[in-house]
């Protein structure tokens, strides 16, 4: 298999959960989990994160992206699966994704940016680099792997983004 596309593949789970957040808010009986991951802490009289990042969107992204490393892991060899099982892989990476979401609100907030308003590109990107981040001991990838993601993803999340507009499950195209 060609490495940029293993490479793709790989961080397949971190681009589902950073999706699924917004799934998760539709399904009526997780509306109970809305209490925010940042529990109302201020830095500065701003909020850590906001109520946007919540318990139910970082239980409902990690889940997610374990289920999609379970499923797609088991096509493709990796060299985490000799570390961890399949499931682990894609929660750690989704959760990954969810981490660096998370970091890049925390910026949007201190930089008085409102939570819902885009930061172009770090909104499109923000995931992947946490995801690449908590990849790291599980897979070491060249730099021009590691660039075709961020292309890839960065496309991918324009594109994902725009067609969840159309669909009424995002407020703004991008």
């Amino acid at each position: 298999m060609n490495h940029i596309l293993f490479a793709i593949i790989f961080f397949l789970p971190a681009g589902i959960a950073n999706a699924a957040p917004v799934f998760a808010n539709k399904i009526p009986f997780l509306n109970k989990w809305t209490t925010p991951v940042d529990f109302g802490l201020m830095i500065n009289g701003k909020r850590v994160l906001g109520d946007n990042k919540t318990w139910r969107g970082l239980f409902f992204g990690g889940l997610t992206g374990g289920l999609t490393g379970w499923l797609v892991y088991q096509f493709i060899s990796t060299v985490a699966s000799q570390q961890l099982s399949h499931f682990w892989i894609g929660a750690i990476l989704g959760l990954g994704g969810l981490f660096g979401d998370a970091l890049e609100s925390f910026f949007k907030r201190q930089m008085n940016i409102k939570s819902g308003e885009s930061w172009f590109p770090y909104d499109q990107i923000d995931y992947i680099l946490g995801a690449i981040l908590f990849s790291i001991p599980f897979i070491r990838l060249n730099l021009v792997d590691y660039l075709a993601v961020l292309a890839f993803y960065f496309g991918l999340h324009v594109v994902v983004s725009f067609i969840g507009y159309k669909l009424k499950l995002k407020d703004k195209p991008i």
